[in-house]
């Protein structure tokens, strides 16, 4: 059986036990979801936002919808490492709360399981739970199946201090999880949010995820997507955020796992004065192969926009950026930066990047750029010049690389994670030990 045809078994058997089945807006909006994910399949190639990755591999596999596999209180523990913050723990797609430990919680501020609000109040996701036809089909195909992940909204004004995690574990082999996260941030509130996937032994999995972010006005949301799953796991990732004037939002794409992972980020500005900064940054070795597309719509004037993202290939692995930055007609006072860097850590590798500005305004700042290559042989032989071998020198090389897109994490806390996840991938990591 065909991941499509373990789906559409899924869906008709039981998407009415999904949570907030019996409210009718979700179970018409879940059912036109399905019907255009039957009627258009999976994206393919001659689409040209696909046209670099094919999910052929993934339809080949034969999925449960949900998974029975238990996780270990001291994994979580250890993937705490004692880091305060609220905690949503989430296992092949359900909440689970004997894991969570959400905290006490600022006035005006709500963190809850999605789960939990389709269950009591469903009325109050309605308007941010998303259409059929938002995204590619893969969206859809979420939308339908999805009725868990964390909600969190904060109040005018409310600053949430400490960070707020959500951790999907994929633990059981051939399952698939479905997740829709929605952030509300009203006025001046403030938040941050770190969106974690690991894998625990599961191997083959499917974690498909969607992020839905409303930023009312001079709201801030720090946003930091760490992904480190098994190596034959899939991961379809999609970032939808709704900005207004003055809110900011800050995107921290980290992607370290999976066989095949593909994010979407799409962020418009609907009010003047907006501001964002999307910065990725990812390793693959062996076959794996990571696919980053993003959308800027500065829709209003005197946006400003920063996007950067940097990716280390080895052996056959393939890396795909594609930035779309649009600057609406209208918007002017536009201040756009795009740029994508690739290195490559072998003749095999691949890396194909696309920036990409569409302006219809004239009075705007907009460059963007792109390079891929090999470790500069000049900065080698001065490290080894300085009395470092060849396997050193190179190591230090590839994490000064890495480097430059962890140090525009400017929470500490958040840094120290990524460093330690980007320290245990890279090839030499036993020379990086006395590295900050």
């Amino acid at each position: 059986m065909s991941a499509l045809e373990s789906f559409s078994a899924g869906f008709k058997a039981g998407s009415g036990a999904l949570a907030g089945a019996d409210a009718p807006w979700l179970a018409a909006l879940r059912q036109r979801a399905f019907d255009r994910f039957q009627q258009e399949g999976w994206p393919v190639a001659k689409q040209e936002s696909w046209h670099h990755t094919s999910l052929a591999v993934l339809d080949q596999q034969d999925f449960a919808l949900r998974g029975e596999a238990r996780v270990a209180a001291e994994k979580i523990q250890a993937l705490r490492d004692g880091e305060a913050g609220h905690w949503l723990v989430f296992v092949d797609g359900r909440y689970t709360p004997q894991l969570s430990d959400v905290g006490a919680l600022p006035a005006g501020v709500q963190i809850q399981a999605v789960s939990q609000v389709l269950r009591d109040h469903p009325e109050r996701l309605e308007a941010y739970f998303g259409s059929e036809a938002d995204g590619a089909s893969t969206a859809a195909l979420n939308l339908a199946l999805a009725d868990d992940g964390i909600c969190i909204r904060v109040a005018r004004g409310e600053q949430v201090e400490l960070p707020i995690h959500a951790v999907f574990v994929s633990a059981s082999r051939q399952a698939a999880s479905f997740s829709r996260n929605i952030v509300v941030l009203e006025g001046g509130a403030q938040a941050t949010l770190i969106e974690h996937y690991v894998g625990d032994g599961a191997g083959v999995s499917l974690s498909s995820t969607v992020l839905r972010a409303v930023l009312a006005a001079d709201a801030r949301l720090v946003h930091l997507k760490l992904q480190q799953e098994d190596e034959q796991a899939f991961h379809l990732g999609e970032s939808d955020i709704a900005q207004e004037q003055g809110s900011n939002y800050v995107s921290h794409s980290m992607s370290f796992g999976a066989r095949l992972a593909r994010n979407d980020i799409v962020t418009h500005f609907n009010g003047e004065h907006c501001e964002t900064l999307l910065n990725g940054l990812y390793y693959v070795d062996g076959k794996r192969h990571v696919d980053h597309h993003t959308w800027i719509d500065h829709a209003r004037p005197y946006g400003v926009s920063r996007e950067y993202y940097r990716g280390i290939l080895a052996d056959t692995a393939r890396g795909v950026f594609a930035g779309r930055i649009l600057v609406a007609p209208g918007s002017d006072g536009t201040d756009a930066v795009q740029r994508s860097d690739s290195l490559l850590l072998s003749r095999m590798a691949r890396a194909d990047a696309r920036p990409e500005l569409e302006i219809y305004a004239d009075d705007v700042k907009c460059a963007h750029g792109a390079t891929v290559g090999q470790i500069d042989e000049t900065s080698l032989f001065y490290l080894r010049s300085r009395g470092l071998d060849a396997e050193h020198a190179r190591s230090i090389l590839i994490y000064a690389f890495a480097a430059q897109a962890i140090e525009r994490i400017a929470d500490e806390s958040l840094r120290r994670r990524v460093t330690r996840a980007v320290r245990g991938l890279l090839p030499g990591k036993e020379l990086l030990g006395g590295m900050a």
